[in-house]
């Protein structure tokens, strides 16, 4: 029996979900407690292997401190090859990085950190094409 693949809608609502509760600096294990459920099934929301019903959704977003619509940020490229800001944000270590990032407010600094960043991505591309 094959697997069946998440929906892409909700695959899009659980990176969401992901992505403001990264922002709100809750775990997956906090926000399951607020919601009386495991960190697996909220890995499982936003994973979006289990779809989020209306009722836990609104909750969610309750929660996290945004419109449910904000679950939704992205809805308009679905099917489009190309990616949204969320998408690179959506680890936890990019999201990390964006977050300092904001924090530097020299202009100087902040192009220096962009330029550094760029060539140690573009060494690490030259690697692993070799």
């Amino acid at each position: 029996m094959s697997r069946k693949e998440p929906d892409p809608v909700d695959k899009l609502v659980g990176r969401n979900i992901r992505i403001h509760r990264l922002a709100k600096g809750l775990s997956q294990t906090e926000l399951g407690d607020q919601l009386g459920v495991t960190f697996q099934q909220v890995q499982k929301y936003e994973k979006g292997h289990n779809r989020v019903g209306s009722g836990r959704l609104f909750r969610i977003a309750s929660i996290l401190g945004v419109h449910v619509t904000a679950f939704y940020e992205g809805s308009d490229r679905l099917g489009s090859p190309a990616q949204s800001p969320l998408d690179f944000i959506e680890d936890p270590q990019s999201f990390r990085l964006v977050r300092a990032f904001s924090e530097i407010h020299d202009a100087r600094l902040r192009r220096s950190l962009i330029e550094l960043i760029e060539k140690i991505a573009q060494a690490g591309s030259a690697v692993q094409s070799t």
